[in-house]
């Protein structure tokens, strides 16, 4: 039985939520026969697909060089290109620039009908592949969409501000029409008290 690779990741989750299930459940100071085997198999499990982690990755080192040298030596291998880009795809590959440029190159050229929709088929679906990969990355990024939503999550809630006292009612500012009076007249000066007038004698 085959697995791809994203299918590898969701076993090797899954058995190790099943270990820790079966070791958290279990009461304290409890080892019975039955949750050791459970156990031994779950490990050995694990190491199973670690070993197939590994071989699926040796394999598509394999592929991808292969890849390369019929990439290489288009258009005269195109048929073999994408018999090798297919399986390829299969152990999880995301087509890169060159593969892309590949295919749009052999669907321009000189080819039946049926071979030039199969071509055009593997375009698009490479295409997707390729927009999906950068859409992943991008949403990882710090500043990316989940990166942002997250950021907002964390981000605490602003505290509200206190209450101002009332302020006092401010003078009202001079009118600019109106001319503002001088001291003196405000002010007038004050007259000296006129000298009394003299007696005269007879």
């Amino acid at each position: 039985m085959a697995f791809s690779a994203d299918e590898l990741r969701v076993l090797r989750r899954a058995l190790a939520h099943a270990l820790t299930t079966t070791s958290s459940t279990a009461p304290p100071g409890t080892s019975g026969p039955e949750r050791d085997r459970d156990i031994q198999e779950y490990l050995r499990l694990a190491e199973a697909v670690d070993e197939a982690v590994r071989e699926g990755g040796r394999l598509r080192t394999f592929l991808l060089a292969d890849l390369a040298r019929y990439r290489d030596a288009l258009p005269g291998s195109a048929a073999g290109y994408l018999a090798q880009l297919k399986e390829a795809l299969a152990a999880g590959h995301v087509p890169g620039p060159d593969d892309l440029a590949a295919l749009r190159s052999l669907r321009t050229r000189c080819a039946g009908g049926a071979e030039l929709a199969r071509r055009s088929a593997l375009l698009r679906h490479c295409e997707q592949l390729a927009e999906q990969s950068v859409r992943v990355r991008l949403r990882a990024l710090p500043g990316g969409r989940s990166g942002a939503r997250n950021a907002r999550e964390q981000e605490p809630a602003p505290k509200p501000e206190p209450k101002q006292p009332p302020q006092p009612p401010r003078p009202k500012s001079p009118r600019p029409d109106r001319p503002i009076p001088t001291p003196g007249e405000v002010f007038p000066p004050r007259r000296k008290p006129a000298p009394p007038p003299e007696s005269r004698t007879a």
